[in-house]
This record gives C-alpha cells, structure tokens and sequence, in this order.
C-alpha cells in the first residue's frame, strides 16, 4: 500500500497521546495524521480518506462513538479502531456492534497495535482494490450498453443479479441486446466457467421444442435415430437462455416449470430423470405480464421464473446513447476491416439521432458496418447513411417511423405499417419481408396470423 496516499488518522484530545502513536506509527513507515476531536476526524476524513482510523472513546465535543457513526456514514469500509483508557466491555460492545474494527485499551500494548493496524490496513487495500474494480466493471458495461440513465440501472441490475444464482427474465424489443446483457450476466457470475448456450425457441418449429431443450432417446420418436441430449444438458454447470418464451408450447412450458422447479428433466422416452444444475434465463420480446393475461404464458411458470426482471428499454428512447453506441460499433469494424475512422461528422450524429430504430442496436450495429465500408475518408457524413435516410430499403419501410409529427402512433401501428410495406416491396415473398424487417420468418409468420386475427 502506498503510505504517502492512504495514511492513518489518529483521533484524541490527548497531544501527548497522539505523537506518542505518532510515532510508532512512522517508525513502522506509515504515514499519519492527526485530529484533536471528533468533529475534526469527521472534517478530514471528508475531505480526504484515510486508510485506517485510531478513534478515542472519550473525548469532549463529540465522544467516540458518535464520531465512529458519523464516520460509517462517510465511509462504510473504512476501518475504525476504538482506543480507550477504561476497559469497559459494554463500551467496547457498542463499538463492535456500530462497526469498529477492533477496540483496545489504552496505554495500547504496540506490538498488539501494530498488528491489528496490519490487518486493517489489508482489509482497506482490499475494499478500495474492490471499489476500483466495481468502477472498472460499471465502465466496461456501459461500453457496451450505453451510459443513458436507463441503461446506467440496467448495468446496476446486472451487478446486483450476477451475484446470485436467481433465474431471470429479461424484456425488450428484438435487437435490444437481451443476448448481450444474459450474457454479460453469466460472465459475471459464478458460473462464468460453465458454458453459456443460447437457444431461439422463436425459430424452430413447436413439434421439435420439447426435443431440443430436453433431449430424447434412440426411437423416442420417428426420426429418433440417435441419442441426443437437450440444451439443459448441454448447459450444466452454466447459464442457459431461453430466447423468445411466449413461444414455448404451453405443454412444453409445464415440463419446463417442473424442471426449473424439481432441477431435473425427462428426455423423451427416458425411464428415469436427468439432474441438472443451470442458471435458467429466458427473454421475450413482448411483455410477460401481457403475455399471461392472454394466456401464451403459464401464470405458474411466469411467477417461478421471475425471481428477477430486467427491462431493456428501445433504443428510440435513449437518443442520449445513439451517438456513444454508434462510434463504438464505428471504431469495432474499424479494426475488423483494417480502415482508420476518426469521427462521426455532427450532422450525420443528428440523421442517426432522429431515426427511430426499430431494429434498436442491432440495426445500428449493421448501419455502422456498411457506413464504415463504404466510406471514402475516415469521417462518416450523412451520405454515407443515405439508405437510411433516405433511398434505400430501410426508409421505405420505417418512412412513417421518421416523421416526427405522427407522436400518437403506437409501436402495433409502426409495426403493422412497417409489415405491410415489407411485403409490399418484397412481392409478397415472406422470407424476403422477413429479412428487409431483420426478423425471422417465424416471428414474421406470427405477426402476420395476429395481425389477421386483429382485422377480422
């Protein structure tokens, strides 16, 4: 530990007293401060952390133990060791129980002292190595998701739930990064080590999700030919993600609550369980509560799964972020393609702020990727955005989305309209629609069969 920037503070109405520890304290080649009161203990180490204080229990204007709490409320880490003439156990009780380090009675044998000035010492290393490594941490998170207010709680969700094993469930538009915030969850956790295995439940038909997520014996059913086993499996020891749940066949999502519940599976045709150990995320880009007032989520499955929620807010609503994100992702292909890019020019930072993203970061990222390649210089300007902005597929499609004066519209609207000119431009052809919208088929195919049911 560095002496010259952490230092000891000691606190006593007695001068004789404080050089005495003074200077035991500097022959051990730690430096020191001192206060003569409590209310200049609370002063300085306001001011000015100290790594350890030596506090007197009885002094006048404030006793010690009303400065160890004020202290605490300064800095909850800080070690404070209590010093008094009188070995009072009751004193020394309070003290331990407000939080003090240690207590020892004075004249302090300083051998002692010494050492328990040791100890607090590490511990003080130990809690600001801590601190420094939370901040490094916030930072790399909001590298990645953007430091808006919203966005700064979604990285403070992500701290507080990686920590535990709880399961979660995360909501957000598609390309809101659900993906990428389980994932930094899983790193974070102490299932880092494990592997972390994602699975779109929302592209594979309903007949093969029980197969999948389960696993199933030779012969189970026709076209079993093998043994497989299930992504739970596949996922021991780790976290698994289970993408798009509202579509889950409710027959399927009561298996799924009995394993989340009992920890063990049934593969299809086995005799006997499978236990498993895995951290169960899941996401959906419709609102859960929603989706079990319409009954495509299991009200049971939904309460067991929700030990925690995190809400990942559109990108349309964070423009704070756009600018951020978007010389991130800039710089990111700037090193994939080997092509110097210093800046994104002002004007095109405003073209990218007033469209509405109804692709949220994804649809950025792949923006930001074809600017980069096709920009001649390394500035990116707003013609290199020209089929965003105007021209090209995308502001076919989203034209309303970039009229500011339709604000009454509802995101159902937007997306009816953004669905209909998608077959418009594709001819009908749905596997073209689906990919001028970046979504898959199915997700397609199911919108389009809601947006029937809507009309007739």
């Amino acid at each position: 530990m560095d002496t010259e920037q952490y230092h000891i503070l000691v606190v006593d109405d007695d001068p004789k007293i404080r050089a005495l520890v003074r200077a035991v304290l500097e022959r051990r080649g730690w430096a020191s401060r001192e206060a003569s009161d409590g209310l200049k203990a609370i002063e300085m180490c306001d001011a000015e952390r100290p790594a350890v204080v030596l506090l007197d229990m009885r002094m006048p204007k404030l006793d010690g133990l009303t400065t160890l709490r004020e202290l605490r409320k300064i800095d909850s880490d800080l070690p404070i060791i209590m010093v008094s003439a009188h070995a009072d156990v009751q004193d020394a009780v309070n003290a331990i129980k407000l939080g003090a380090y240690d207590f020892i009675v004075k004249p302090p044998d300083f051998d002692r002292l010494t050492i328990v000035i040791s100890r607090a010492l590490e511990q003080s290393k130990l809690s600001h190595g801590f601190k420094k490594l939370d901040a490094t941490i916030d930072h790399s998170l909001e590298s990645f998701l953007g430091s808006s207010s919203s966005m700064r709680k979604v990285v403070e969700q992500i701290r507080q739930v990686a920590a535990t094993d709880f399961s979660v469930i995360m909501q957000g538009e598609t390309g809101t990064g659900k993906t990428t915030v389980s994932r930094m969850i899983h790193n974070m956790s102490r299932r880092s080590l494990g592997p972390f295995v994602s699975v779109d439940v929302g592209s594979m038909p309903e007949t093969l999700v029980e197969s999948e997520l389960f696993g199933h014996e030779k012969g189970a059913f026709t076209g079993a030919e093998h043994k497989k086993k299930g992504f739970f499996e596949v996922a021991a020891g780790g976290t698994l993600l289970i993408d798009d749940l509202q579509n889950v066949p409710l027959h399927v999502q009561s298996k799924l609550l009995r394993a989340v519940d009992d920890k063990k599976i049934y593969p299809i045709g086995a005799l006997a369980p499978v236990d498993i150990d895995v951290r169960i995320i899941v996401a959906t880009n419709v609102d859960a509560r929603k989706a079990v007032h319409e009954n495509k989520l299991k009200s049971d499955l939904f309460f067991r799964l929700c030990e925690f929620m995190i809400d990942i807010p559109p990108l349309r609503e964070r423009s704070h972020d756009i600018p951020y994100l978007g010389r991130n992702f800039m710089l990111e292909v700037s090193a994939e393609l080997n092509k110097p890019m210093r800046e994104i020019a002002s004007k095109a930072i405003e073209h990218l702020k007033r469209y509405a993203w109804p692709g949220n970061v994804r649809e950025l990222k792949n923006v930001m990727r074809r600017a980069v390649l096709i920009a001649e210089s390394d500035v990116i300007t707003d013609a290199h955005l020209e089929f965003l902005i105007g021209g090209g597929y995308g502001s076919k499609i989203y034209a309303p989305l970039l009229q500011r004066e339709l604000p009454t519209m509802n995101l159902k609207e937007l997306e009816l309209i953004a669905i209909k000119r998608a077959l418009e431009l594709s001819g009908g052809n749905k596997s073209e629609a689906a990919s001028l919208l970046n979504i898959d088929y199915s997700t397609l195919h199911r919108k389009i069969k809601q947006m029937k049911s809507l009309q007739d």
